[in-house]
Formats: C-alpha cells, sequence, structure tokens
C-alpha cells in the first residue's frame, strides 16, 4: 500500500472516530439566541443529589417547550430534571457492576422527572440548592435543551418507563449516549451553558465542579418573578 493510501485510510478512520464521538455526546447544548437583552426574570435551579445534579425550572415553561409532558404529571409549579445511565440511574442499590457498565458499556439512557409543588428550594429542603437567573430567550434554550434529552417514539409521545425515586416522578427515555465523558453532571453543564453560563461542560464531571461553577458565577433577578 502506498504512503498516500496509507495516510486516506488514516484520515478516513479519524473522520469516522470523531464524528461517532461527537454524536456520542449528545444532547447539545442550545445557543440562546439574544444574552444581552430583556429582564432577568426566570430561575433555573440546580439541586445537589450528591453524585449528581438536578435542573429545575418553571412548570409552565417546560410544559410549553416538552408537548406531552403535563399529561403525565398535574398540579406541577416547577419540573426537575435529571439525565443518566439507564441501568445506574433507576437501580434502587448500586454495585461495582452496575456502576462500571454505566461508565464503559452503557445499554441507554434515562430522563427523571419529578413534578415539584413548590419551589426547589423548598422540596428539597436540608440539601444546597442554588439558582441562577434567565432572561426569555434564555430560558426558552434551556428548555429547548432539556427538551431535546428526552426520546420521543414516531407519533412524537414520550416513552414512559417507570416511577421515580421521590414524590410524583417518572423516569422516560432519554437522548444520547452515557459513559465517561458524557456523565450526568456534564449533561446539568450543558443546561446551564444553554441558559447562557459561561461554562466549559468539558471539565464538569462531578456534582462539585458543577455546584461550585454555578455559586462563583450565578446571577441575580431582575426582579422577584421565577
Amino acid at each position: 500500500m502506498s504512503m498516500r493510501a496509507s495516510a486516506r485510510g488514516v484520515v478516513f478512520v479519524l473522520v469516522v472516530f470523531f464524528t461517532t464521538l461527537g454524536c456520542s455526546f449528545r444532547p447539545h447544548a442550545v445557543q440562546a439566541t439574544d444574552q444581552e437583552s430583556g429582564a432577568r426574570a426566570s430561575r433555573l435551579y440546580v439541586v445537589d443529589h450528591g453524585w449528581h445534579v438536578g435542573i429545575a425550572m418553571a412548570a409552565e415553561t417546560l410544559e410549553a417547550a416538552i408537548p406531552g409532558l403535563e399529561e403525565h404529571f398535574s398540579g406541577a409549579r416547577f419540573y426537575e430534571l435529571g439525565w443518566g445511565d439507564s441501568g445506574y440511574y433507576p437501580a434502587r442499590e448500586t454495585s461495582v457492576g452496575i456502576t462500571l457498565r454505566a461508565a464503559l458499556w452503557s445499554r441507554g439512557t434515562v430522563v427523571h422527572i419529578a413534578a415539584l409543588p413548590v419551589s426547589p428550594d423548598e422540596y428539597f429542603a436540608g440539601i444546597e440548592v442554588l439558582d441562577t437567573c434567565m432572561n426569555a430567550a434564555e430560558a426558552e434554550s434551556v428548555a429547548a435543551y432539556l427538551s431535546d434529552s428526552i426520546k420521543r417514539d414516531e407519533d412524537g409521545n414520550l416513552l414512559n418507563l417507570s416511577s421515580g425515586l421521590y414524590g410524583k416522578s417518572r423516569f422516560f427515555t432519554g437522548e444520547g449516549s452515557y459513559h465517561l465523558l458524557n456523565t450526568s453532571n456534564k449533561w446539568a453543564a450543558k443546561a446551564l451553558k444553554s441558559a447562557g453560563m459561561d461554562i466549559l461542560p468539558t471539565f464538569k464531571l462531578t456534582a462539585d465542579s458543577v455546584m461550585d461553577h454555578v455559586r462563583e458565577n450565578r446571577v441575580a433577578c431582575d426582579n422577584s418573578v421565577g
């Protein structure tokens, strides 16, 4: 084989590799159309669950972005979402085997959605909940990102899997691939990037790293709405 043919082969392998790698990092952050103008009146909450963080926002915003969501819940003022491996996240008890399978050969992803009757800081009293504020365009972008995280059937319906971990909550089939470089906390960091926060999701693989960034970069609301 000639040197030129070998070079073409290497280039082809690299293209395939990076294309596959890019697909494996779905869902991708959604860029807000306007991060500069408009009142910052919508709160985005970040909930520290220890090994991962959850993302919460107003129910009306998410119900507008996720068709069919309201059909599965009632009386929600806020929704909290989390994303992760389909074997590890729903497990009531974990093991080394489940953990390794999630990190190295995940079989799929799920989204955990909890309907909250009160604000996240009230509902999750006793654990750390931080918030940052967004304008309307940023709120729409993060809602679109969260919507993109959930898989649907051919008719656009959410794929309801099982009951959730607390309160009124359910697991739904998720989009994207879970692995060591695309964890639940990186998913949360991409939600924050979608909300207009200056964050590099690549380096946010732990709950502490996400919470520390929000703590240092949170934006105050222009008023008490949200």
